[in-house]
């Protein structure tokens, strides 16, 4: 049975110095200010080290290592300037700590900065990713850190703990998204897949139900078939539900997310360059999966849902072609003038199959949909907003600052809605006037299939890989958006009583 493994670093909250520490961390500011008020700094003659002997002057990230007469090691971090100091910084001084005890090979680690302790646990937590399954060797010139702790004193340590067990909740979350993203698409195929969903999600109470061919065929999902008729793996789509609100008949909220488990891109071939990396293309399902352990671990009070569509888009003789015409579960007929704008064919479906099924209170979809948003927005720094409604627009873009996955809103309006209308059918699914505004173009294609529901569009294809990671995700798989949709839910949703 297929089981997404990722490796679990022993990290905590400590109120004591543990006995079989190796190293001390400790935080600098760049006034020379440690961020501590530990008397043994100056039994090691810290200070004084570094005046002789260093050009360290505290900066963020900086670090300088000491051993001691006590057969210790420590090693000091900068933390730049106090008033630039909060929590982003917080998280991301806790993923280079981690990096730095990586590269100079200490497996137990403690660390002392009096600031938010959880957050600094936290951020060595999220750097620690690490997908090794299918390595037959191991790598000799690795050294994993096994523990790390960070210190804490009285009520902050009752505090940091609490607050770092629901953390690592989330944490967990991210690393199941990242592991999934990682996988190869010859395990991670529709329906492994959702088998695992199936399995692994109900041990956290979470009902699901899983639909497959002929269900999707009976419920007349023709424009996510299309796409799958190519591949001799069956689609399947899954939905993921938690009723966490003690208001049952509360109206959900609803996350779709595509799940493209390769993309070939279809007789519309994609280039062999870049191919390998298509395995990616169902980051937006992994971000749901991901999301929804989350909150029924920590049993959020809202009803929440997820839907996640499953295909492979490959290419075969049964494949779709360019100029088809395919028929949508709302009924609207659709031109398909391009197979590798796929991800908007399935999220069709599976959008309308959402609002009618389950009348949420929102719908949120995430999805790796265009290169282009990579053009409009660069690597790494911002996904793509797209939405009806102002409201969840503006509550998106807070909830991201504050955890720091950005949005940036785009417009939509009716000149783009009719670049993709159809000479010969009710839609296309790209425009015919190359005039640039793709990834405009695609969300247009998807609020077609949205009616009065409140809804936005989350493109995360600039944001779900990293090609050389960042302080708190190492290269690969980001699990973009689980921390955002949290604060969302966290901040406006949950019922408070």
């Amino acid at each position: 049975m297929f089981t997404a493994e990722f490796l679990v670093m022993e990290i905590g909250i400590s109120e004591v110095l543990p006995d079989d520490f190796e190293t001390l961390v400790i935080g600098l500011f760049e006034n020379d200010e440690f961020a501590n008020d530990d008397n043994a700094l100056q039994h090691w003659q810290v200070v004084d080290l570094l005046k002789k002997f260093s050009d360290f002057s505290g900066g963020f990230g900086e670090f300088f290592s000491i051993s001691t007469l006590e057969e210790k090691n420590v090693i000091v971090a900068g933390l730049g300037k106090r008033d630039e100091w909060d929590e982003r910084r917080e998280l991301n001084i806790g993923g280079k700590i981690y990096s730095e005890l990586n590269r100079l090979k200490i497996k137990r680690a403690a660390i002392k900065i009096e600031c938010n302790a959880a957050n600094v646990a936290y951020g060595a937590f999220l750097r620690s990713f690490r997908f090794d399954k299918y390595k037959t060797k191991k790598d000799v010139k690795f050294t994993e850190v096994k523990k790390i702790v960070v210190l804490a004193k009285d009520e902050q340590f009752i505090n940091a703990k609490k607050l770092f067990e629901r953390l690592k909740q989330e944490g967990e979350g991210i690393f199941l998204a990242r592991a999934l993203t990682t996988e190869p698409p010859n395990i991670l195929y529709p329906a492994f897949y959702a088998d695992y969903i199936k399995t692994e999600l109900a041990k956290f109470d979470l009902e699901i139900e899983v639909l497959g061919k002929k269900q999707m065929e009976e419920k007349k999902m023709g424009a996510l078939l299309g796409v799958a008729q190519g591949s001799s793996k069956e689609p399947k789509l899954v939905v993921i539900k938690w009723d966490g609100s003690p208001f049952k008949r509360r109206k959900p909220v609803v996350f779709v997310g595509k799940g493209v488990t390769f993309d070939t891109g279809g007789l519309s071939l994609k280039s062999s360059r870049g191919m390998e990396l298509m395995k990616y293309d169902m980051a937006g399902s992994a971000t749901i999966v991901g999301l929804m352990r989350v909150l029924a671990e920590r049993k959020a009070k809202v009803n929440a849902i997820g839907v996640v569509a499953l295909v492979e888009n490959a290419v075969d003789g049964n494949g779709q072609r360019p100029s088809d015409i395919v028929t949508s579960m709302s009924g609207q007929t659709i031109e398909v003038l391009n197979t590798d704008a796929e991800g908007r064919l399935i999220l069709a479906d599976a959008l309308w199959y959402a609002q009618d099924r389950f009348l949420p209170e929102f719908m949120i979809d995430l999805a790796t949909l265009t290169g282009a948003i990579v053009v409009a927005l660069g690597n790494n720094e911002y996904a793509g907003l797209f939405s009806n409604d102002d409201e969840l627009s503006s509550r998106l873009i807070n909830a991201g600052n504050e955890v720091n996955e950005k949005l940036w809103r785009f417009p939509m309006n009716e000149t783009y809605n009719k670049m993709i209308d159809s000479s010969i059918a009710d839609v296309q699914n790209i425009s015919s006037a190359d005039f640039g505004g793709d990834s405009i173009i695609a969300a247009q294609f998807l609020q077609r299939f949205v009616n009065r529901t409140c809804w936005a569009h989350l493109d995360i294809a600039s944001v779900a890989w990293h090609e050389k990671g960042t302080d708190i995700s190492p290269k690969g798989a980001v699990g973009f958006g689980i921390r955002l949709l949290n604060k969302l839910i966290e901040k406006y949703y949950e019922t408070s009583s």
